[in-house]
């Protein structure tokens, strides 16, 4: 057995970390503030104190010395309730210099009190030492540092004034709830503390090792964290591993004996309320009894508990007895003697065994803590009270004991250990007052040998050391033991590393046993040592030290610290309420032994935790980053190469050439200065000039020959141009070494090269006829903060070349008539090469390298010219926006005049009700596309057409056809106005009079109003509902499309009236809301008016693909003309709002016209993926999410949409500071199609507009799996289907010299016709590859098929190796290699190498006779640099097999 010990001597670490890290709590209203908040999450926070300043260091007293030394300390303090609590950090001591103190400390700490009133104070103290020797402290000022101004996370630089006096001043009544102290107290000239405070997210996973409000240093001792080589361990923490330990065979003596303790606890309290009764209460006397006995075991670092403790219930047991010796007989009844309960020794124990996780740290200390439950009756006693429920039950701490296990290991691993039980009022870590007893009061403060003591013992060893159980464990607990030893099989042992990265787990919980759960009756009867007692008061008695830090009846256990429960405690408000009229249950459920094998079976099949992995999907360019090299500039000689091609220039309307900009160099953005432009009509204009080809690994020189662009500005149509020929001069040719710029060139329809002036030119003109009503301030942040994605595609193949992005800022114009930029970017792609092996179809893909790798480099010119604009359209933009979101309906003067209900008078009508809805789109039903098309000069316009004219010509033309009995009207009619309600286009020649009527009268109430929408953005509106009755009437209101509802939440109206800056009443509780009601009620009185506010938002739109191509020129057009694209906009529509009485008649109808507009797309994602599966993929959120995130509690609002209701789009929300992931569920679709799809982030809470649009296109391949070997060819056969119709094909691949296709040029195939295609693949680098390979209409420049080739590339078998040294910017080096034919037969044979740039051949085939030798001349390329690298030589048969491998390690040097 190993000797007991003194707390004091046994834990001398620990004490001191626990003495250091003792705090005083928050007042409870400061925390039920924050809860009733909704803040009770905690959040890390770091605080830098860099430099103090004390120009004129105040003197209190002239004993100050001169070389006194200087504190700063640094404490939480209420404002509220004028309060100090937390602990106060000390800086070091150190002396002023030049008037100033370096400081240079960073402070961590987490709180959940993020409230206006939490502060900090900090005081300067002079440290000098007295003539007798002890230190004197002197305050030399204070300020006050405010942390949560606006109950946000604070961020930035602060600069603090000291002020004059002591933070004692901040107690007094004129102060309280004071913000700015400035104002009462006066600050020291010139003296300043300057900080920095910001937060902390690494602090969450470590937040279970420190208590809230607890200020420390980076270097301070916390066990539980490992050290850090930097000295700072709070900077980025790294948590010490969790150990499972058993605790078993545990037991406590109380002396002197288990029945005189409670009997003689039981006499006190009953005592101490005789003493409380009041003198007028009559009746039988009550008692007090012991419901249970309770242990609670938790691990403590000195600082705070690091899991919750767990909790068991202890039963009385007989060493003499096996089994449960209750300490009163089941027959006997409450008010017996103890002298009738058994006389066999108790002591209490547990009969099973305790799991704890443990860290193996000196400071880490398994703390115990021994609780009664006692119950006493609230009402008149009676004969059976001790059994009815309408008896209190309240706690208290009895004894208490801790152990570090792990300060010196040899003394209890595998032993019995037995610790002193202490009592009193000396400081415990349960931070409660436990009970002393007059006997221990007595005796002598720290006992003597001899002296008899209340005692623990236990046994505590390690789980997987542990082999036998606790042997007064039952036979049934046997089984629940062995699968305990099952499931620890896997954990780790003391002796594995103590250091991981992620959070600890939590420790498996013990039986709780809260106020919630005294409701139950008690299996087991009270025990009682009393035959007499006192009426109870409901007061606790004096002897039993009730704590100060909790409620009359809430657990002791529960309140570590008030602020750190304050979830729980709001979760468990009973434990604050009044006491309830209950017996105690008796709970052991984790430890009762397992019956019937039901709890084995739900433990089997508890729920599996997911591991924190996704494959995440990073895109090519991101949004607001800068592409690759996009500073690259080309030589002088480049230049004067590229612009001697007479590309026509950018000139202004008085034919001056635009200012020049550098796109390198920052943009000034001024709005006001850009919305004051009197030149408000704006040509945007983008000249593709040329493309410097780089070397590509796989292709050949002269590729790409032909390439076209697909890209899209701002809300325009998508843009596809027709094929540009890549020229490269005679003199450019000569230069091997120098890269020229290959000059662009259109290419007409028959395939001659356009002889007009080379590159490609594009315009889009903006102008306030194209732009909305406030979009114009959209539209400058658009240029000033987005770039432009451009994809370049080789027009021969139809394989994408790569992707750049170009900056538009340099378009922003500044007051100038026009700008222009040179900008040169680079095109990049992603190639995707793996390590390993490829896994099955079936099987989720390892992670995947993802290189980036630039094709080449792009150069564009962009430019912006200014005009003046017209001014009848300025004039109908103003008008359009005096009342945007204000839907008022027009009063009616006249009535109906009489005449035949026919369709003319109302068509009449009709025109007359929705003169001002004008149509800016001819809808899809006639035929026409949305924006006009491009004019000769490829200007893309939003101004509206002359329509107008055309539009009553239309009506003219269509009256005549009425009149004549044509039935072409209706084609007219919805021609000019578009789709109409059912009853407008039908004849009424069917309709009874009383339905003519009805219609008739409904257009009379009917208010029509324009909106212009786009996809994700919330379009918000208010309709001026009048009651035009002189009744109360409650009104009805129905839309007949759910994209148009009514906004009923009084936030969220109240958003979109600051965010429209609409100034109507806003009214609580408006709306009345039933279920299976068509849409929400509203109630008016007579005559009055109210704002019904609706919202209209899509998330929808058409997905419709054009083909994969060029365009063509069209007959008559300019040859550098882009062919525009049917933009995948929301659809247009009409849709009715109905306000109805509540007989069912409508009062009012609203008639909203949709007008789509196309969306900005932010980003564009280009996925390949195998037909008919599914595509699931995360997308990573970039950085600039956190800065546009958080409600008004700190909360982040994120989420997504998808415009495909097919496709499963999500996000999940994580821990502040964690990188934010949007998941993808895409279905498959057969090659070649493409799957075009938006994605929608919103970042704030009511979804208002879309933070980001992203357009992710699909492309779906049929898979081909190639198991192949490096520098051997493997082939592999495909199928290439034909359809309806006769094409020319070819196939293309995206590695020629990797790929080889048979057949390789043009052949014919036949309708439903089959051809078989032979794929040759010799790869020369290992891993899993991606090749794509193409088969293209030449005709009509379309895609056919595409095969995606999963490679799974293997390294040869290495027959020889050799090192050769080869000095570096030197001239080479030769070396020679013997071959010798093994074949008895003349052979021919290949000679490769993987890396041709380093090592050629003197001759690259060779014929051997049999067994003849044959050298290789081997030639190797100098190096620059110094360095090393492996060369793999291949022999090769005809059949391109691999004889034999050698392996070359060069060394430069």
């Amino acid at each position: 057995m190993v000797k007991t010990e003194e707390l004091a001597s046994m834990a001398d670490c620990w004490s001191d970390v626990f003495e250091r890290g003792r705090l005083i709590p928050p007042v409870g209203q400061t925390v039920r503030q924050a809860v009733d908040s909704h803040l009770t999450q905690s959040h890390g926070l770091q605080l830098t104190l860099s430099q103090l300043t004390a120009a004129h260091p105040p003197k209190e007293t002239p004993e100050a010395e001169q070389d006194a030394t200087y504190q700063l300390r640094v404490t939480f303090f209420d404002r509220t309730l004028q309060y100090f609590f937390g602990r106060t950090w000390k800086s070091t001591p150190q002396k002023m210099k030049n008037n100033k103190i370096n400081l240079d400390e960073i402070l961590y700490f987490h709180t959940s009190l993020r409230l206006p009133n939490t502060v900090l104070v900090l005081e300067l103290v002079a440290l000098s030492t007295r003539s007798d020797g002890s230190q004197q402290a002197l305050g030399q000022g204070f300020t006050v540092l405010d942390l949560f101004p606006s109950k946000t996370e604070p961020h930035g630089d602060r600069r603090l004034n000291l002020l004059h006096g002591s933070p004692r001043v901040l107690l007094h009544p004129l102060l309280k709830d004071v913000v700015d102290y400035s104002d009462h107290l006066k600050a020291i000239h010139e003296a300043h503390v300057e900080c920095v405070l910001k937060g902390h997210p690494a602090m969450t996973p470590m937040m279970h090792l420190l208590p809230e409000n607890v200020l420390v240093s980076g270097n301070e001792n916390i066990p539980g964290l490992a050290p850090s080589p930097t000295g700072d361990g709070l900077l980025k923490p790294m948590l010490l591993k969790m150990l499972p330990f058993t605790l078993s065979r545990l037991t406590i003596c109380l002396q002197p004996s288990l029945e005189a303790f409670e009997s003689q606890l039981l006499q006190l309290i009953n005592a101490d309320c005789q003493n409380t009764q009041q003198p007028n209460q009559e009746g039988p006397l009550k008692t007090v009894v012991i419901q249970e006995r309770r242990l609670h075991v938790g691990v403590h670092n000195g600082w705070c508990f690091i899991d919750k403790p767990q909790i068991i219930v202890l039963e009385p047991i007989s060493s003499g007895i096996k089994g449960r010796v209750d300490g009163v007989s089941k027959t006997s009844t409450q008010t017996k003697d103890s002298s009738a309960a058994s006389s066999v020794p108790q002591t209490l124990g547990l009969r099973s065994n305790l799991e704890v996780r443990l860290i193996n740290h000196q400071s880490i200390a398994v703390v115990f803590q021994l609780e009664y439950v006692f119950s006493a009756p609230i009402g008149r006693e009676t004969m059976l009270s001790t059994t009815t429920t309408s008896r209190a039950a309240f706690l208290q701490c009895l004894r208490w004991a801790m152990m570090c296990p792990f300060q010196d290991q040899a003394d209890w691993k595998g032993e019995e250990t037995q610790l002193v039980l202490q009592g009193g009022s000396k400081p415990n870590p349960l931070g409660v007052m436990v009970y002393n007893s007059a006997i221990s009061q007595n005796a002598a403060p720290i006992p003597t040998a001899g002296t008899i003591q209340d005692v623990i013992k236990f046994r505590l060893s390690p789980t997987l050391d542990r082999t036998t159980s606790s042997p007064k464990t039952t036979l049934r607990s046997k089984p629940e033991d062995s699968s305990r030893r099952r499931r620890s099989s896997s954990s780790p042992t003391p002796s594995q590393s103590d250091i991981q990265e992620v959070s600890s787990p939590e420790s498996p919980q013990g039986p709780k046993l809260s106020l919630s759960q005294l409701t139950a009756t008690s299996r087991y009867p009270p025990v009682s040592h009393s035959s007499s007692g006192l009426p109870w008061q409901q007061s606790f008695p004096s002897l039993l030290h009730p704590s100060l830090m909790a409620p009359a009846h809430r657990p002791s256990h529960a309140a570590r610290s008030s602020s750190l429960c304050a979830h729980r405690r709001a979760k468990n408000k009973h434990a604050e309420a009044q006491p309830s009229d209950s017996t105690v249950a008796h709970l052991e459920t984790e430890h009762q032994p397992v019956r019937d094998g039901t709890r084995l079976a739900n433990h089997e099949e508890e729920q599996l935790q997911e591991l924190p992995f996704t494959p995440v999907h990073e895109p090519v360019i991101t949004v607001g980053m800068t592409a690759p090299s996009l500073s690259t500039v080309s030589s002088r000689s480049s230049m004067a190469h590229l612009f001697s091609a007479g590309f026509p220039d950018i000139v202004d309307s008085k034919g001056q050439v635009a200012d020049v900009l550098d796109p390198t160099e920052p943009v000034p953005y001024d709005l006001h200065r850009e919305e004051i432009d009197p030149l408000q009509e704006n040509l945007l204009v983008f000249q593709f000039l040329a493309f410097t080809r780089l070397p590509v690994v796989g292709m050949g020189p002269e590729w790409p020959l032909n390439i076209y662009f697909t890209f899209q500005f701002y809300r325009f149509p998508p843009v596809t141009s027709q094929q540009l020929r890549l020229l490269n001069s005679d003199g450019a040719r000569q230069k091997a070494r120098e890269l020229f710029p290959c000059v662009l060139s259109s290419i007409n329809n028959d395939g001659t090269l356009n002889s007009e002036s080379p590159g490609l030119q594009v315009q889009f003109r903006v102008d306030n006829g194209f732009l909305k009503p406030g979009e114009k301030r959209c539209f400058l942040h658009y240029l000033a903060l987005h770039t432009m994605h451009v994809d370049v595609w080789d027009s021969d193949s139809l394989l994408l070349v790569g992707s750049t992005a170009i900056e538009l800022k340099c378009m922003l114009r500044r007051g100038k008539t026009a700008v222009q930029a040179l900008h040169e970017v680079d095109v990049v792609t992603t190639d995707y090469v793996g390590e390993g092996t490829l896994q099955p179809r079936n099987a989720s893909n390892d992670p995947t390298g993802v290189h980036a790798i630039v094709r080449g480099r792009l150069h564009v010119r962009t430019g912006n010219v200014g005009s003046q604009a017209d001014l009848s359209m300025r004039r109908t933009a103003e008008r359009a926006q005096s009342h945007p979101h204000i839907i008022i309906p027009r009063e009616l003067t006249g009535g109906f005049t009489g005449g035949s209900l026919s369709t003319r008078n109302i068509l009449q009508l009709n025109v007359r009700n929705t003169a001002q809805a004008q149509r800016l789109q001819v809808q899809q039903e006639c035929g026409q596309p949305y924006v006009g098309g491009i004019n000769d000069d490829a200007v893309f316009s939003g101004e509206n057409k002359k329509v107008d004219s055309g539009r009553r010509k239309l009506e003219r033309m269509a009256a005549v056809h009425q009149k004549e009995g044509k039935t072409e009207a209706s084609k007219a009619t919805c021609a000019t106005d578009g789709p109409k309600e059912p009853f407008w286009s039908n004849p009424y020649e069917d309709i009874d009079k009383a339905e003519g009527i009805s219609n008739m009268l409904c257009q009379a109430i009917t208010t029509p109003h324009q909106l212009f929408a786009s996809l994700g953005s919330a379009e918000y509106v208010e309709f001026v509902l009048k009651n035009p009755f002189n009744t109360p009437q409650t009104v009805t209101v129905h839309s007949s499309d759910p994209e148009l509802s009514v906004i009923t939440n009084v936030e969220e109206w109240q958003y979109f009236k600051e965010r429209t800056k609409t100034r109507t009443p806003l009214e609580k509780d408006m709306f009345h809301l039933e279920e299976g009601a068509p849409g929400p009620k509203v109630y008016l009185r007579p005559k009055e008016s109210v704002h019904i506010p609706l919202k209209y938002q899509s998330f929808l739109c058409d997905h419709s693909m054009t083909t994969r191509g060029p365009s063509f020129l069209p007959q008559g057009k300019s040859s550098n003309v882009a062919k525009k694209i049917l933009s995948n906009i929301v659809a247009a529509k009409t849709i009715k709002v109905s306000f109805k009485a509540e007989t069912g008649d409508p009062i009012a109808i609203c008639q909203v016209i949709v007008e789509p507009l196309p969306h900005l797309v932010d980003q564009t994602f280009r996925l390949y993926h195998p037909e008919l599966s599914f595509l699931k993929k995360a997308i990573r959120l970039p950085p600039w999410y956190t800065h546009a995130v958080g409600g008004s509690n700190g909360e982040t609002h994120i989420c997504v949409r998808c415009s495909d209701p097919n496709i499963i789009c999500q996000t999940r929300m994580l821990e502040p500071g964690e990188p934010q992931d949007v998941y993808l569920k895409v279905p498959g679709s057969p090659s070649p199609n493409v799957k075009t799809f938006f994605v929608m982030v919103f970042t704030d809470k009511w979804m208002a507009a879309p933070s980001q649009i992203w357009q992710v296109c699909v492309h779906f391949m049929e898979r081909v799996d190639v198991s192949c070997i490096t520098g051997q060819r493997s082939c592999q056969s495909v199928v290439l289907r034909g359809r309806q119709a006769l094409r020319k094909v070819k196939c293309f691949s995206s590695h020629p010299q990797e790929i080889e296709v048979n057949p390789g040029g043009v052949f014919m195939l036949p309708p439903a016709g089959v051809q078989e295609l032979q794929l040759r693949v010799q790869p020369w680098r290992t891993g899993t590859r991606f090749l794509y390979v193409n088969a293209v209409d030449v005709e009509q420049r379309q895609l056919v098929t595409a095969w995606l080739l999963c490679l799974n590339v293997h390294r040869p078998v290495l027959s020889k190796a050799f090192e050769v040294c080869v000095p570096v910017s030197g001239r080479g080096s030769s070396k020679k290699i013997t071959y010798v034919n093994p074949y008895t037969s003349r052979r021919a044979f290949l000679l490769y190498s993987d890396h041709p740039d380093l090592l050629q051949f003197k001759e690259d085939k060779f014929q051997l006779d049999g067994g003849e030798s044959y050298t290789v001349g081997l030639r190797f390329a100098p190096s620059l640099s110094a360095g090393s690298a492996e060369i793999l030589v291949y022999v090769n048969n005809l059949e391109e097999k691999t004889e034999e491998a050698f392996c070359v390690k060069v060394t430069y040097s």
